[in-house]
């Protein structure tokens, strides 16, 4: 069904202006019947952060930002979804056009700026899926024109968490002015004592849950050195390496395309997002798992990213070139690779690489 799918929907969807195949995707998607997806592989579960993964495949943050379609998207095969970014108050976000594909560097330039229906839409949306299980975290972040973001990301923390499977702090858009500052030192400690503050305070009535940092793939290895101590210091559950890339490699081929400012996401940065996937594995030292982004359209991506060191991986951009039957392909190829190399788990072979990785020469963009 899911191939057939891919075979009529990409070129139509190809054909239309990003943004609004984007809204037409989702749309599609309210309609998807509620076919119980095939059990995965036992070998492609993973344990993370005191949640058990049916398989390591997540889509990212970004595609379902106000909780619209998560249970259809679990369906289609997604180990689970991370919906958002949610804000508090409802945000158009930057103006159109603000989406533009780089159709022959399978890439992507977003300049969103957070535009979401805000925490009350998706809360409503939240409470009613509550009970159909599966893995849904919420990517939480703060308003353009708020006056205290921290304040922003505990409010979200203490209205989400009876709804939320985990929280993705957000600190690493480049969509929202300023909004990435907040991954230095001391701004950065203040909001993650903040935000596991705000967990605990509601820990009685909705549990313990997990709290994950998202961080750019942009830092110096020296900012990373002081995210990484942050971070291990306020105990947070993980963190997710990375969000989009400012840089633009000098071997893009849309040249004029890659002009537009925004976040850089798809092929070509797989390579930048690989690398500081190993650089935090090697820092955190086994404290905390991590997931995976940027890049991934193969099995054999898959592979190297959680050689690189991550647990879990998630993909989007991707999926504007392959189509949604690339998340079974994935699944597929892993399976495939557990059985030829005699392993049980994924978590045989996470961060197997990392040492390698680091010695590296740093990868060009």
């Amino acid at each position: 069904m899911i191939r057939a799918f891919d075979a009529f929907s990409l070129p139509v969807l190809r054909w239309l202006d990003p943004e609004d195949a984007h809204r037409l995707a989702i749309q599609g998607l309210r309609f998807l019947p509620p076919v119980k997806p095939r059990p995965d592989d036992p070998k492609l579960a993973v344990r993370a952060f005191g949640l058990n993964f049916p398989n390591p495949i997540g889509m990212a943050a970004g595609f379902d930002k106000s909780a619209e379609v998560p249970d259809a998207l679990l369906r289609l095969g997604f180990g689970f979804v991370e919906i958002g970014s949610v804000t508090p108050k409802p945000q158009s976000g930057n103006p159109r056009p603000r989406l533009f594909r780089l159709e022959r560097d399978e890439a992507v330039i977003n300049r969103m700026g957070f535009n979401n229906d805000g925490a009350e839409a998706a809360l409503r949306r939240l409470a009613v899926r509550a009970q159909n299980g599966g893995i849904v975290g919420v990517n939480v972040g703060a308003n353009k024109d708020s006056p205290d973001r921290v304040d922003d990301y505990v409010k979200l923390i203490e209205t989400f968490a009876p709804v939320a499977s985990y929280f993705t702090v957000n600190v690493s858009s480049p969509n929202t002015p300023g909004l990435r500052n907040l991954q230095e030192g001391a701004l950065l400690d203040d909001l993650l004592a903040r935000v596991i503050d705000a967990r605990e305070r509601v820990r009685q009535k909705a549990g313990d849950t997990p709290v994950l940092l998202k961080i750019a793939p942009d830092l110096s290895l020296a900012q990373l050195d002081d995210v990484v101590q942050v971070a291990r210091a306020r105990r947070v559950d993980g963190m997710i390496v990375s969000n989009t890339t400012i840089a633009r490699p000098s071997t893009l081929r849309e040249e004029m395309r890659a002009k537009e400012q925004g976040g850089l996401s798809g092929r070509p940065l797989f390579r930048l997002s690989t690398r500081m996937v190993a650089e935090t594995y090697v820092r955190v030292e086994g404290a905390f798992p991590l997931i995976g982004v940027g890049g991934v359209d193969s099995g054999g991506a898959a592979l190297t990213k959680i050689r690189a060191g991550a647990s879990l991986i998630q993909l989007y951009s991707s999926l504007v070139y392959k189509g949604l039957g690339l998340v079974d392909e994935i699944k597929r190829d892993l399976t495939s690779t557990l059985l030829r190399t005699g392993r049980d788990s994924l978590s045989e072979i996470v961060g197997a690489d990392a040492a390698t990785l680091t010695a590296e020469d740093w990868p060009g963009m």
